[in-house]
């Protein structure tokens, strides 16, 4: 560990490799409670250092060069990867889920990330990657967990209350008004996280970006506005999210005569 006259932390691959030695801590509750979680565990922080080890290696060349079309390149693969890992997340599949997850990813954080860079932040060029990049795969991470706890509630609902279903369908009901019930439900839970962490931030939590912002040196009032308008970008877009993905989700349990059908 190094430090400079104003305090500012350097961390050497040293302080790395210290912290990682804590890992073992967490692997003998593992090994002791019989979690069966050694395996996992040990693929967790070796991914976790070489993805982060790679990418950044790849920022670095791509803040040198600020390409307009290599950082569009890198914004499209991360949102590839996030419709992918929210469609993984979800247990009971169907036709054309990759679809879904990718549209509802991909519509909720690009608009949101739009109007960060262009409107709250007004980025001048809007794709200079040491703000597009970081505000995207912030929105990403977190639209993608509400997404996926959407459409798990979402289709399990469909599956548990089939027989309610077909007998407000039965009813007269349209298919919305037939599972609009399941749809709020579904939402609400998807959101549940978000608004959890809104509540209790600053008090009980301080949140990742604001905290590496602080250690890495920055002015604490900037980097507290910096998180205030994140976690507002995270609420929009993982509401936008869910939404997105709860009515695309449940039109694929209705055939072309509005009939119920599950996959």
């Amino acid at each position: 560990m190094n430090t400079s006259d104003d305090m500012q932390i350097f961390l050497t691959y040293g302080d790395i490799a210290l912290a990682s030695s804590l890992i073992l801590v967490v692997l003998m509750v593992s090994w002791r409670l019989r979690l069966h979680l050694t395996k996992t565990l040990l693929m967790a922080a070796l991914r976790t250092v070489v993805q982060l080890s790679f990418i950044g290696l790849i920022l670095a060349w791509v803040f040198a060069r600020e390409q307009w079309y290599e950082v569009l390149s890198i914004l499209t693969i991360m949102t590839l990867i996030a419709g992918s890992a929210a469609k993984n997340r979800v247990k009971r599949r169907y036709n054309g889920l990759f679809i879904d997850t990718l549209l509802a990813v991909s519509v909720s954080a690009v608009l949101v990330t739009a109007i960060a860079i262009m409107v709250i932040l007004d980025v001048q060029p809007w794709y200079t990657p040491q703000f597009v990049i970081p505000i995207l795969g912030l929105i990403l991470g977190n639209s993608l967990t509400a997404i996926s706890l959407t459409s798990n509630q979402l289709i399990n609902a469909f599956y548990e209350q089939q027989a309610r279903i077909e007998m407000m369908l039965s009813l007269s009901a349209t298919p919305f008004e037939a599972v609009h019930e399941q749809v709020r439900t579904a939402i609400i839970n998807g959101m549940t996280p978000t608004l959890n962490s809104m509540l209790v931030v600053g008090v009980v939590s301080l949140p990742g970006m604001m905290t590496g912002q602080i250690l890495a040196g920055a002015d604490p009032t900037q980097a507290i506005r910096y998180q205030i308008v994140t976690m507002f970008l995270i609420c929009v877009s993982s509401t936008l999210g869910c939404t997105i993905s709860a009515l695309l989700t449940y039109r694929r349990f209705f055939n072309k005569n509005q009939q119920f059908s599950l996959p």
